[in-house]
């Protein structure tokens, strides 16, 4: 079977994150200037080569001041580690639904430490123009102290500002390569 080349579509796409803030509530944010293939046999997506980046300077939470502080030394340090990148190294063959568990290699800060990845497959579908497209959801939580974002602080009655825990929710569409 021919090898199928995919490219995210970035208008059509979401590169977006959730952590706890003072415990109570969550903040959002996102990249805004990322880009990925894949690499399938045909249109099966169950063992396709996946590569994807992020300029951790287009880092954005709606907030100029926690942006400059995100981007600080004290987070992503983006002068000297200026993207994130994710290779995908294995994915479960998909469920009756077309789901599946994708594992790949997230690199962060130049620490590199294997992630999964909830995966819900949204289909394939040609658009107007003729072009095929494929829709996913992507979902799963890393501990930001393991890549080095390692900030912390605590309020005055004890509580953590930061949690460790971050939730990754992307909603990607790729468009087949002519």
């Amino acid at each position: 079977m021919a090898t199928t080349k995919w490219a995210i579509d970035t208008s059509h796409s979401e590169i977006a994150f959730r952590v706890r803030h003072m415990m109570i509530s969550n903040t959002t944010g996102g990249f805004d200037i990322f880009s990925g293939e894949a690499e399938t046999e045909g249109e099966d997506f169950s063992n396709a080569k996946i590569s994807f980046t992020a300029e951790t300077a287009s880092i954005n939470t709606k907030s100029e001041q926690r942006d400059g502080h995100l981007k600080s030394p004290e987070f992503f340090d983006v002068e000297t580690y200026p993207q994130l990148i994710f290779t995908a190294t294995e994915a479960t063959k998909p469920d009756a639904d077309g789901n599946y568990n994708l594992t790949g290699d997230l690199t962060i800060r130049d620490v590199t430490k294997p992630v999964t990845l909830k995966v819900e497959f949204g289909g394939v579908a040609q658009d107007p123009w003729g072009n095929t497209r494929a829709g996913f959801e992507l979902n799963g939580d890393i501990n930001r102290k393991d890549f080095g974002l390692v900030w912390s602080a605590v309020t005055e009655t004890g509580g953590i500002v930061l949690a460790d825990t971050v939730r990754i929710n992307c909603h990607v569409e790729l468009i087949k390569q002519a």
